[in-house]
């Protein structure tokens, strides 16, 4: 009896250490334009900081729309576009961009979403999410 208790005990001071993980923030929501990367020559370019209204929206039916270009790494907004997305690729197209079939891939960690672009070089946008 006293082991059982004792193991009680251990597993009651284990599972109370534990740290509730916060890192794995929800897809689905907006995320504001923080940054881009344009590395010309691919010989490890770094993110610059832009100042930038745009967002993109991720909505839990499946879809995704922008209050700017989502084909592009424009930092303009007024241009509204929206597509679909899937969380199990990682990727969106959209009929708004000149070729509706293809799919820009997405990384997403946490509170931070880079969108990958065409380009021969690193092309990606960095967003927070709001």
């Amino acid at each position: 009896m006293k082991k059982f208790l004792f193991i009680l005990v251990i597993a009651g001071v284990v599972s109370s250490c534990e740290k509730e993980d916060n890192s794995n923030t929800e897809l689905i929501g907006n995320w504001k334009l923080a940054e881009t990367l344009l590395d010309p020559g691919g010989g490890g370019g770094t993110f610059s900081p832009v100042v930038s209204d745009k967002v993109i929206s991720f909505m839990s039916d499946g879809t995704i729309s922008s209050n700017g270009n989502l084909c592009d790494m424009s930092i303009d907004i007024g241009n509204m576009t929206s597509g679909f997305y899937s969380e199990t690729t990682a990727s969106f197209s959209s009929n708004d961009c000149n070729d509706p079939n293809y799919n820009y891939t997405f990384e997403h960690n946490g509170n931070i979403l880079i969108i990958n672009y065409p380009c021969i070089e690193p092309c990606q946008a960095k967003y927070i999410k709001e």
